[in-house]
């Protein structure tokens, strides 16, 4: 029975209740070895009883223990006391995804495609551990009060799965793939599902199947073709339908074969979102979905409430939700057999990996490196190392080799009769164990015989630290680190821990806080890269893509990053908002444009001494290129014109045409009146017009 204030493990306090689900509680704690808080995931009760499911949940618990990647809530530890056995995780100050998405009915395109892309490379990791996750949703996401999204919950549906209680504490039916609702195989394939339910709720608000048990849900996953969310959002980008619907294929052979295969696709529909670029394998390659049999629907449907009497309820329901059915010892004894022969096969393989590690195999091409699973350009790349041997060494020595493999070292001291003080009796890693660079590593140190409580100084003041340690004859060593919650010059931490033992006149080490530090780091520079490059660029950075516009640049080319709101070299936080600018090529030459303002005058008379006034005249004015921008006939002088928006010449003319009377040049009679004849003539006048600022 777990109690607030109650102690487990001898360094795991309770502090309160944060969550509940179908197979375990879920508490904060205080770590009070490494001084931090945790969440620690406790089993109920009627699974801690059945000791087949503990041994599987134990194995894969410290599997995933063995994860570490930004986008995953990471395992610390692993135990039981007194029948209580738990998990000690990550603490994530946040919410669910499921809750996210109740706030906010449903979220952006572009929202739900980044979270998205968060999620698959979480599982991505799992996956090349070899990790199936069997039941993503968005109940197992959280969404950190940092925007950082993170997968939980690895390891515990791999060990349902594995035991006859599996369809009782498996997710919610609304997210399971039809293999997994017909109890056949399951893999990565499975999670690719999932995810594809998930992302549709996001973009949607909604689940696809929805019914009034879980055996008509799990029929519909089964049976019912996969509605497309532009039925209920017509917004959404066609490449973004078709990503959702090759992920929730009801064949698992025509969905993505990888996480990494997904993620690509969700990179490039951020940039090119209008693009029919997905493709689903033709139905003629692939074996047909097969309908559920009556055998089958009869599994569906006799699922068993605790009482032993037929519910109706699908054996998948969410337990949270739909209650727990009742463990089958029979389905047990099939299991434990199954378990055992697959314990035979992991043994060998096993045997197989050790042998091509020392020589021995050669198992052919090594096809575990990152770029094998598609992906490789796509990940964040997290750096691991292997936990080497360190029992039996001294502490120095043994903290100088986790130091030169970039671990840190941390000791914690027992008294013994049998070793010799300051040797290493075990460490907190086990040995072999893959782990992230960085890593605090707790080394079990020999205190010998003559030992000395040592003090806890944690949260105190440097002087009365400084006091307290060497008042009991031990030296002190001191660091300096930043902190969120110590004020500057008080002690954060220490090391070995206040209230253990150590020998005496030994060294202990104090840090003392240098004051809040916001992490920061430097601002990648994404000019010349892609859009799509860019985006895939600043989201692996932990950074958010704000507007990605066009615009005309003279120096990158049509379809390059010219212009980001953030400088190279700049100091950012995660979550920082980038804009950029994508070039549409050099700027075509700007048109120039012309005005003209002035007075039309009549013929002068060094023009045409024949030109009489009142006469008719029709006024053109002619631009070089020969457009005419101006035409009228006028009687009256002078007359005046205002020209906007003249656009490729510079210059032109005015012409006046009008007609004049000439005496004939027949001869006539004296005394008869002289013949006049008319004649057509013109005038041009050059002009020149104005540049305006246009």
């Amino acid at each position: 029975m777990i109690k607030i204030g109650m102690m487990i493990g001898d360094r795991y306090e309770i502090l309160e209740k944060i969550g509940t689900g179908g197979m375990s509680d879920v508490y904060k704690a205080k770590d009070h070895k490494l001084n931090r808080p945790v969440a620690v995931k406790v089993l109920k009760q009627e699974f801690s009883e059945n000791a087949n499911f503990v041994s599987k949940f134990r194995t894969e618990a410290q599997a995933a223990a063995g994860l570490m990647h930004p986008n995953i809530v990471n395992v610390y530890d692993v135990g039981d006391e007194n029948g209580i056995y738990y998990i000690v995780m990550e603490l994530v100050e946040g919410i669910t995804l499921k809750k996210y998405i109740e706030k906010k009915a449903r979220l952006s395109v572009k929202e739900a495609v980044t979270i998205a892309i968060q999620i698959c490379m979480g599982i991505e990791a799992a996956h090349n551990n070899h990790i199936i996750h069997r039941d993503i949703k968005p109940q197992n996401v959280i969404i950190s009060k940092e925007g950082k999204v993170k997968v939980t919950d690895f390891g515990i549906a791999k060990a349902a799965t594995s035991n006859t209680i599996t369809s009782n504490v498996m997710g919610s039916v609304h997210y399971t793939s039809p293999e997994q609702a017909r109890g056949g195989f399951s893999d990565e394939k499975s999670d690719v599902y999932s995810l594809g339910i998930t992302l549709f709720e996001m973009l949607t608000g909604r689940v696809p199947f929805n019914g009034d048990t879980t055996v008509a849900i799990a029929i519909k996953q089964i049976q019912e073709d996969m509605p497309s969310p532009r039925d209920f959002v017509p917004e959404i980008p066609v490449s973004v339908e078709q990503i959702v619907l090759k992920c929730t294929q009801k064949s698992p052979d025509r969905r993505y074969q990888s996480m990494g295969e997904l993620i690509d696709d969700l990179k490039r529909s951020f940039t090119n979102p209008d693009e029919d670029f997905v493709r689903i394998a033709n139905e003629d390659e692939i074996t047909p979905t097969r309908p559920v049999s009556n055998e089958e629907l009869e599994v569906i449907k006799k699922a068993k409430s605790p009482s032993g009497e037929i519910t109706g309820e699908l054996p998948l329901g969410d337990p949270a939700e739909e209650g727990e059915d009742e463990y089958d010892p029979k389905m047990d004894r099939i299991t434990t057999i199954l378990a055992i022969v697959m314990g035979i096969i992991i043994c060998v393989v096993a045997i197989l990996l050790i042998g091509k590690t020392i020589g021995i195999f050669k198992l052919g091409k090594d096809n575990t490196s990152a770029s094998d699973s598609g992906s490789a350009s796509t990940e964040v790349s997290v750096e691991m190392v292997q936990m080497p041997k360190v029992t039996d060494m001294s502490y120095e020595d043994a903290a100088a080799m986790l130091t030169k493999l970039g671990l840190k070292a941390k000791a914690a001291y027992e008294e013994s009769d049998t070793v010799e003080a300051g040797i290493v009796m075990s460490s907190s890693v086990r040995e072999g164990l893959k782990v992230e660079v960085g890593t605090t590593v707790e080394l079990t140190v020999s205190a010998g015989q003559t030992t000395e409580t040592v003090p806890d100084v944690v949260g105190k003041t440097l002087s009365a630290a400084n006091k307290d340690i060497m008042d009991l004859d031990f030296k002190v060593e001191i660091q300096e680190d930043y902190s969120d919650t110590i004020m500057e010059g008080h002690i954060i931490s220490q090391n070995p821990e206040g209230g253990s033992k150590a020998p005496v006149n030994s060294t202990i080490t104090i840090v003392v806080s240098k004051g809040s530090k916001t992490e920061t780091f430097e601002m990648p520079s994404v000019l010349g890269l892609s859009l799509e490059e860019a985006v895939a660029k600043l989201i692996e950075s932990g950074l958010e893509v704000g507007s990605t516009d066009e615009v005309y640049n003279n120096v990158y080319g049509a379809g390059y990053v010219c212009y980001q709101s953030v400088s190279y070299g700049t100091d950012v936080t995660k979550g920082t908002k980038v804009d950029i600018q994508v070039s549409k090529g050099p700027e075509p030459e700007m048109i120039k444009h012309y005005s003209f303002s002035g007075n039309i005058l009549a013929p002068t008379t060094g023009e045409d001494p024949d030109f009489e006034s009142g006469t008719e005249v029709h006024v053109e004015i002619v631009t070089s290129d020969g457009t005419t921008i101006f035409e009228t006939t006028l009687t009256s002088f002078p007359h005046p014109v205002s020209i906007t928006g003249i656009t490729g010449s510079s210059s032109g003319v005015i012409k006046l045409t009008y007609q004049v009377k000439i005496e004939s040049d027949e001869d006539v009679d004296p005394d008869e009146e002289p013949v006049y004849e008319t004649e057509e003539r013109t005038i041009i006048r050059e002009v020149e017009f104005t540049l305006t600022e246009e």
